[in-house]
């Protein structure tokens, strides 16, 4: 069946693509005919239909395959690209994701990795759906799956921009193939096949990015004389971070607010994720649940440096002198830098780099949203005695289905990282409250879970979005050129926090709250 969809892609591109880089392209397919092998022979682990096996890998991936899977998936296409593009356009001191991300990794580790898979968990709304209700808990499925399908449309967009660049294939065709591929071996292998390529993608990733950086640092004059031409562009932006009384610096002033309401959103709303509960309850054990999340913590800052240079790169290279075009929009700087600071082995290399870091992240977050459509949303509300093997029909319809919302959103979106952030924008404030009070708060009931949902919705969307194209519609202050720079977000998901303790314990006694317990082995027949 691959072969065929490869065939026809093709012989499309013969009568379509009059500009196409054939050795690249040729490249990319024998690159993809490797992960989708690996994803078949991975998949054949898998002992049974049973959710553990399909969903969680049977509870059984070693500490090394988690860290390698638990990274690989952080450090996708949004993460490359998104970090580059920043670096170049606003500077290092927002690019904060990374950071953010990897601190959310670090942090789940510690407070939050144990106690879930302590409770063998299937899913991140299992404990919602315990301390709050199965309908409360199909309702906070929305957002999470929502999360999933906005992230994986960031990852495709660039792939799309990157194959458009360096191999002269349009952006269409670049999305579509790679959709189908990783929807293939993720409906056909589950988490196992997802887990094993995810160890090709990462060390691809990293020698390929890794193997760039000398051939495009001889255009600028080496590291040391890009650094200094990056401080001069940039000046106090080109800092990770900005001064402790950042708001007393005219070069600040309130962005200094934003970009602490940033950081949070990113170290906490990177917590709430399937996509990294995923890996944690599917360890071994509570010990390899939490080292793996801190070890892949480390490991996602590290990933992160050869994106920023690259970003750095872009920005300061002479693109006329090179005779090469200049990037039309920072997003497309990483591929820029690939093709034409680089020879074409090399630039090959590379875009099979950027293509492992995509796949790598669009197959995790494609069954991530699929799990928890299956297992939080169809299963309790539609068909509670569902069989192992009739769940494992839907899920895999599931990730079909995922997978083409993703991509038809890939297709219409514009910029990388703006849709990546927002990923985490949502969960931050409706999701981690939620999660926070079902784990942590024996007193926590449904009434308070529907009062916080509500307060931290109304004032998250009252603050607007431009991606989205909502409106400002709360009067909050520091407000310049249309953009809200005081802290909403924090203070939405603070607000549902605070608002999920007090109304539960107001409504005690009409609502009481739930216990959390080990849910019951599934019907394997």
């Amino acid at each position: 069946m691959i072969v065929l969809i490869i065939l026809g892609f093709v012989i499309e591109l013969m009568d379509t693509q009059e500009s196409l880089y054939w050795p690249g392209y040729i490249s990319m397919m024998f690159f993809y005919g490797v992960i989708f092998y690996i994803g078949l022979y991975a998949g054949k682990k898998r002992k049974s239909n049973n959710p553990d096996e399909i969903i969680l890998a049977g509870r059984n991936i070693p500490l090394l395959v988690a860290v390698f899977t638990m990274s690989a998936t952080w450090v996708g296409g949004g993460y490359i690209n998104g970090t580059a593009e920043f670096a170049m356009s606003d500077g290092l001191a927002w690019v904060q994701a990374p950071w953010g991300y990897s601190m959310s990794l670090i942090l789940g580790g510690i407070f939050f990795a144990r106690k879930m898979r302590r409770y063998e968990f299937t899913t991140l709304i299992d404990p919602l759906k315990q301390r709050f209700g199965i309908k409360m808990g199909a309702v906070l499925t929305i957002p999470a799956v929502t999360a999933e399908i906005f992230w994986t449309a960031a990852i495709l967009t660039a792939l799309g921009t990157t194959f458009g660049t360096i191999l002269g294939l349009d952006f269409t065709t670049s999305i579509i193939l790679s959709a189908i591929i990783a929807i293939l071996y993720t409906a056909i292998g589950g988490l196992w096949a997802v887990a094993f390529t995810d160890i090709f993608q990462l060390i691809i990733l990293m020698g390929g990015l890794i193997l760039v950086l000398p051939f495009a640092f001889s255009h600028v004059g080496g590291m040391e004389a890009a650094w200094e031409s990056y401080q001069d562009s940039k000046g106090v932006f080109a800092s990770l971070f900005p001064p402790i009384d950042g708001w007393k610096h005219p070069e600040w002033g309130n962005y200094y607010w934003l970009w602490w309401d940033s950081m949070l959103l990113l170290m906490l709303g990177g917590i709430p994720w399937q996509v990294y509960f995923q890996r944690v309850l599917a360890s071994k054990n509570e010990k390899t649940a939490m080292w793996l999340s801190i070890i892949a913590g480390f490991v996602c800052i590290l990933a992160a440096i050869p994106a920023m240079m690259i970003g750095i790169i872009g920005d300061v290279v002479s693109w006329e002198a090179l005779g090469a075009p200049t990037p039309e929009e920072p997003a497309l700087v990483l591929p820029y830098v690939v093709r034409y600071l680089t020879n074409p082995i090399v630039a090959t290399i590379g875009l099979g780099a950027i293509a492992a870091a995509v796949m790598s992240s669009v197959d995790s977050s494609i069954l991530s949203a699929s799990s928890m459509t299956s297992w939080n949303v169809y299963r309790p509300l539609f068909k509670p005695n569902i069989t192992a093997d009739q769940l494992s029909k839907v899920l895999k319809r599931v990730i079909w289905i995922i997978g083409i919302a993703a991509t038809l959103l890939a297709l219409q979106v514009k910029s990388v990282y703006e849709l990546w952030f927002l990923c985490s924008d949502f969960v931050y404030a409706i999701l981690f409250p939620q999660l926070v009070t079902a784990l942590f708060d024996k007193k926590a009931n449904m009434y308070g879970s529907i009062a916080g949902f509500t307060v931290s919705l109304v004032l998250r969307l009252g603050g607007g979005d431009p991606t989205l194209g909502i409106p400002t519609m709360i009067p909050y202050p520091m407000i310049e050129d249309g953009a809200v720079l005081f802290p909403f977000r924090t203070l939405a998901m603070l607000s549902g926090l605070a608002t999920i303790m007090i109304v539960s314990r107001l409504t005690q006694k009409i609502c009481e709250p739930q216990e959390l317990h080990i849910p019951k082995k599934f019907v394997e027949k």
